[in-house]
């Protein structure tokens, strides 16, 4: 394409000066963290309830576990698996692993013993933290068939007081006898070995995949990835040095990963974390904390919304509140600034780019197209190149729709141990991502849906997204999701699930009839399903598949 198109990257006259700059990181989130703690050694990194860690403490507890790690064989370059939760056990094993030279396997706390065995045999991990409920739940049984060597285990009601049973209301267990316990390896003092720094182009993490289509495959997220993306982030927001940062997204998600936790630790800030989701506990942590940041999925901002205690002042001392890693729908965006405050910033990014490849700078609002309606993701930043390409590979005009693909420096290598899938996925090192979308001339990127996920009613495209989004301009919707069914006449129609806000009726015909007052006769959903709630990952993102699977 000529200099007018993606090669002259419109999107950087978006971009303030300061967010122009390029990023080349030379260190790893590790030196990293260790600067943080130099420059604030007694600041708070780590807040978990009524429990505190400061950059000094959690410096020396994860040298610790690094120590103990490679006491127990563990060489440079094995995988270790880590299975837990918002937790500061987290952190600690994370850092830890990586002091340790290890790659870190982040995974779903909600897998399932034949999830897990595939990632514990596909990674070929090594050493495993969990739980001690999980481990005695089932991983014990799970981990006897992989190739794993050894597991530590953590009590997550470790490191606080409250004990909040609305998260964790669960028994402590007595010390697995055949794990070691995190927290006390962690306080034991060991030493954590000189010569394992990890170098920006070691991988850092393996990230499995959803799996929507196969088996998960484990993108290689490196140690210069993350710090890309880190450094993005803390830059090119408004969030202070030593800022309290909330951890809404799972830190298992390569969100929470990377614009959470190496976000905050690179900027000194203090890292608040909640054990999973709940949406009073939110709520109670930012009104305790104050946190300057958070990023989460629309989902999550639905349900703080629905909460009947939210008010503005819970929301009052944001910078910058993020959304990502599932669709936001313009309808929520103002509702939430209607009745709160802040302006929820819309981004795009997957695992194998390490998060986002495009956000709404934070000066700017995202457009939302006249066409569609749809909200942009944001812009690509200055060291990344988006680009809309056909079936063939080739650029279409600014305004059509295609595929993305995204080159930059925080896409991966490729996928561990799957070479023919790597070259599927990144032709001469550009991210094919299975999304399609647009983008208009001043650079602001649209997605408009997963390619697989597009409904063919009567040789007719349906994109779920669209629908959804009219769905969430009505006042009794509270979340939905569109897929296509089976129809002997059309081959495919659209079918609509949603939940209602608290306290709404509404009947499923009239939502029918109010999409179908408001889309093409081809596009209104034939068929509206009330359900309670919509199934969801634990990173927030509603699973369409599932849906399609309840047909």
């Amino acid at each position: 394409m000529n200099a007018s198109g993606y090669a002259a990257r419109p999107w950087l006259a978006q971009l303030s000066e300061a967010q122009r700059r390029p990023v080349h990181p030379a260190v790893s989130v590790v030196h990293a963290f260790r600067d943080s703690a130099a420059r604030a050694p007694g600041h708070p990194a780590l807040a978990y309830f009524d429990g505190r860690l400061t950059y000094r403490e959690t410096d020396r507890l994860s040298d610790s576990v690094a120590g103990h790690l490679v006491a127990k064989g563990l060489r440079r370059g094995d995988r270790v698996a880590i299975m837990l939760q918002n937790t500061p056990h987290f952190v600690l094993a994370l850092l830890g692993a990586w002091k340790a030279g290890a790659v870190v396997v982040p995974l779903n706390p909600m897998y399932k013993s034949g999830e897990v065995a595939h990632v514990l045999r596909d990674a070929g991990v090594t050493a495993l933290i969990c739980s001690d409920r999980a481990w005695e739940g089932y991983l014990r049984e799970t981990a006897a068939a992989s190739a794993l060597r050894f597991a530590l285990t953590a009590c997550e009601r470790d490191l606080q007081t409250r004990d909040d049973e609305r998260v964790l209301g669960f028994e402590r267990l007595p010390r697995p006898a055949d794990t070691d316990d995190l927290v006390a390896v962690a306080r034991a003092g060991a030493a954590a070995p000189a010569d394992r720094d990890p170098l920006t182009t070691d991988t850092a993490l393996i990230s499995y995949t959803s799996g929507t289509s196969g088996a998960p495959k484990g993108a290689m997220n490196t140690h210069a990835n993350i710090m890309v993306n880190a450094e993005r982030q803390r830059t090119g927001h408004p969030v202070a040095e030593g800022s309290a940062y909330f951890a809404l997204a799972p830190l298992f998600h390569i969100t929470g990963m990377v614009c959470e936790l190496a976000a905050c630790l690179t900027n000194a800030g203090t890292l608040v974390l909640a054990y999973r989701f709940h949406p009073g506990v939110v709520l109670d942590a930012f009104a305790e904390h104050r946190p300057a940041y958070t990023v989460g999925p629309s989902t999550a901002f639905m349900a703080l919304a629905a909460d009947p205690a939210a008010t503005p002042d819970h929301f009052a001392s944001f910078a910058v509140i993020s959304s990502g890693g599932a669709p936001l729908p313009p309808a929520l965006v103002e509702k939430f600034r209607a009745r709160f405050g802040p302006y929820l910033r819309n981004g795009y990014g997957l695992t194998e780019c390490t998060a986002p490849c495009a956000s709404v700078p934070p000066e700017k609002e995202a457009p939302v197209d006249p066409v569609s309606g749809t909200l942009s993701v944001g812009v690509p930043g200055p060291d990344t190149v988006v680009r809309i390409v056909d079936a063939q590979g080739g650029e279409v005009p600014f305004g059509e729709q295609g595929e993305i693909v995204v080159r930059g420096p925080q896409v991966v290598p490729g996928y561990w141990g799957r070479p023919e899938a790597t070259a599927e996925a990144f032709p001469d090192g550009e991210l094919r991502t299975g999304d399609i979308g647009f983008m208009d001339g001043d650079g602001w990127l649209y997605v408009v849906d997963r390619k697989k996920d597009m409904i063919n009613a009567s040789g007719f495209k349906v994109w779920p997204r669209e629908v959804e989004d009219v769905l969430y301009t009505h006042p009794a919707v509270r979340e939905a999701a569109v897929v296509g069914v089976p129809d002997a006449y059309r081959g495919e129609s659209v079918k609509a699930y949603v939940s209602l806000r608290p306290g709404a009726t509404v009947a499923p015909e009239d939502l029918g009839a109010y999409c179908e007052e408001r889309l093409a006769a081809y596009k209104y959903p034939r068929e509206v399903e009330i359900l309670p709630e919509l199934p969801k990952t634990t990173s927030g993102k509603i699973l369409r598949r599932e849906l399609r699977s309840r047909h």
